[in-house]
This record gives C-alpha cells, structure tokens and sequence, in this order.
C-alpha cells in the first residue's frame, strides 16, 4: 500500500472506530437500553466581531443543519463582547417554508442550567440544556434571540449568506410561532454560533478556513457553500459538517476574526464529535497586508494546527489555496509563495490526506487563474459550481466511511 493508501486508511479508521471519538459527549438516551446516543455538531458558524446590539429586539436566526437527531442544544456567544450579555429568552423551532414561521407544535423554550434566562460573562460562550426535539437531517432550525437590555456590543457572524428575522418589540414574541412581528430583515448571525444534535451521527467534520469556506460567491439563502454540498454527500455516513469558516480570516495574524491559531480551539477543537479538521486557509496571508511571503511561516503555522489536532485525537485534511489571478491583489510574486505553500501541503507530510483544490479549480491553459465556470467574477471566490467542485474534492480526500448504525456499535 502506498504512502497515500496508508494517510486514507489512517483516516478512515479514525473516523469509524469508537476510540477515535475526542470531543463527544456520550448520555444514555430514554429507553435505548445497552445503545447510547451522543451529541454531535451539526451546524456552526465562527464569530467575527461585534456591531451594535439591538436591546429590546428579538433576532429569529435561520441555521440550516447537517445531521439530525432527537434533542438538540444550543451555543450561544459574547466571546467578543465587553460587557456581560443578558439573555431574555431564547427559543428552538423548525422553520415553516422559507420565511420566519415556526412549524406549528414544534417550538420549544431553551433552558440554561434549568432556568429560562442566563447573563454570559464578556469573552465567554455558553450551551444551553438539552432540548427535546426531533429534528429531520438538513433541516431549517430556527433559533431565537430576545435580548432585553444594551449589552454593548452583539458578537455576530457578518457574513451569513442567509435571511434572518428580527422583531424590534421582542418581549414576548421569542415564542411566537407566527413570524408576523418579524418584519426586519438581517443579513447576519447574532449571538448563535453552534447547534449540536443528539443522535446517532458518527461525529462532525469542521471545515476551517476564510471567505472561500463562508460562502462569498455562492448563491445567497441556497446553502450551497462547499461545506454545505459536502454535509449532503456525507449524510448517508452520518458525519455533520461544521461551517468555522470567516471572511477575510487569516492563518498567520488578526484579521476579520482572530487568527486561525487564535481561535482553533474555540471554533474547531471544542466542537461536539469533532473527529475531522479541514484546514482551507491563507490566502489572505498572501494577499494581505502587512505581506505574509515567507511560506516557511505557514508551513510552521499547519504543523501547530495538525499537532494541537493530533492531541485531541482529530484527523486534519490540508485543502491546496487556489488561484486569483485577475483579483486586485494579484502579483506574481505572491502567486510564487502560493506555489511554494501548495507544495508543503501536498509533499510535507503534516496532513493526514490532501485536498488538491487547487488542481480542481485553476484552468489548466492558465494555472494561475480559476476556471471561468467556477469564478463569480472576482477571480477569487467560488460559484455554486466551484463550491460543489471543492466540496467533491474534499469528500474524495476522507475516503469512505460506515453507514450509520446503531450508536452502541460504533
């Protein structure tokens, strides 16, 4: 078996055997005698920074999952806030069609530690309690923020590529099942930034990276961001897809977030069932300013990710940064450190498996360029139909895994 076998196989294993299992937490589920189900991420957005707060606002978040189960919880954020954030109340619902309309009888109330408000220090997240609720594989959840006082500034996600719902009036309306009093449109993710499902899901990849993983490119409201297309080819396997990717993100330093190293464990590491991480990050590096050009800083940069991965047991795929030739920024100078970083990641050895999206993507007449079906016209970012290019080629770099079964077998 070669070199390449062996790195798959490796993964495989690690995916599927029980003693691979780092971060999940394992519960006896009702009446499920010898089987246990566990949680596991299902949906996951990366905070970003802060805007204002909306004090006596109710924001109706849509987050579309990955993996179902039978309870759910819910993570909330003011990692990056500066006062103490008090939470009114928050709900769960499966979402109605394609507007902020609950599904009716399937509202619930979120708890936190048995009560129905909670205050979360500045700098720190929280999970709620287990919710009952079943919900369905590539579900619409949404998931409802009431904050009734000014907390300072709100941690959010900018980019959401998804519309959201906000009731100015929120007193009383976080369990409303009718989105009538939703009559502002948001464009972002407040507060929310986790959803795990308790299951038999065999664990959650987590794709790590910056705008090329947060979807700019992509249609909006479609969920057809690479990891979105990956979660549907991996739900026959059981795996949830964890979204940490931020635009404008960067490997080596602060940039719109903190910097990948500052914010692994939080975004990644910590996640329910992480068993995969998904390295897609640097080109902002590259392209930035002050100049990233010494690719021996990456290189060392991907070895501490992989070893602090390695140290909770979680595999880690290194995804090759592709062309942008034609974007703004471009130089040749810049395309040469890329080429040299892309051959780390393919022949250094750090990663368990390569995602080669870079010989996906890029034209072969014009290397340095992304293919025009896959370039929305920035000559950076992705379309629906590179998002599902990159989305193949990082399935095809995990290998296969067992189908689900049950939960006590794995």
């Amino acid at each position: 078996m070669g070199r390449v076998g062996r790195v798959l196989t490796v993964l495989l294993l690690a995916l599927v055997l029980p003693g691979a299992r780092a971060t999940a937490g394992t519960v006896t589920a009702p009446g499920a005698g010898r089987d246990t189900a566990r949680w596991s991420g299902s949906w996951e957005t990366a905070p970003s920074g802060t805007t204002a707060a909306v004090p006596g606002a109710a924001v109706r978040n849509v987050v579309h999952l990955s993996v179902g189960g039978t309870a759910v919880r819910v993570r909330l954020s003011n990692r990056l806030g500066t006062k103490p954030l008090r939470l009114g109340a928050v709900t769960v619902a499966l979402r109605r069609a394609t507007g902020p309309d609950a599904v009716p009888g399937t509202l619930r109330a979120v708890t936190f530690r048995g009560a129905a408000t909670a205050t979360v220090p500045a700098g720190r997240d929280t999970v709620s309690d287990r919710v009952p609720l079943a919900v369905p594989d590539a579900a619409d959840l949404l998931v409802t923020v009431y904050t009734p006082e000014d907390d300072g500034r709100a941690t959010y996600h900018a980019t959401a590529l998804q519309t959201g719902y906000l009731a100015p009036e929120g007193a009383g309306h976080a369990d409303d099942e009718s989105g009538s009093s939703y009559k502002t449109i948001v464009k972002s993710w407040y507060y929310v930034t986790g959803v795990d499902v308790l299951g038999d899901a065999t664990g959650s990849v987590v794709a790590f990276g910056d705008s090329l993983t947060d979807g700019t490119g992509s249609t909006p409201d479609a969920n057809h961001r690479w990891p979105d297309r990956l979660a549907a080819r991996l739900l026959d396997r059981g795996l949830g897809v964890l979204n940490a990717g931020i635009s404008g993100n960067r490997l080596l330093r602060d940039g719109t977030g903190p910097s990948a190293l500052a914010r692994l464990d939080a975004d990644a590491l910590d996640r329910a069932g992480a068993r995969v991480l998904v390295v897609f990050e640097g080109i902002n590096d590259i392209k930035g300013l002050p100049p990233a050009n010494d690719p021996a800083a990456y290189a060392d940069a991907y070895r501490t990710l992989v070893s602090r991965a390695h140290a909770r047991g979680i595999r880690v795929v290194g995804v090759t940064l592709t062309p942008f030739f034609g974007y703004a920024a471009y130089t040749d100078g810049r395309e040469e450190v890329r080429q040299r970083i892309n051959t780390f990641i393919r022949t250094g050895g750090t990663f368990d498996a390569v995602a080669d999206a870079d010989a996906v993507v890029r034209d072969p007449t014009r290397p340095n360029r992304i293919l025009a079906a896959y370039d929305p016209g920035d000559h950076l970012h992705f379309d629906d139909a590179g998002m599902a290019a990159v989305a193949e080629t990082v399935r095809r770099a995990l290998g296969g895994t067992g189908n689900r079964g049950p939960a006590g077998e794995r």
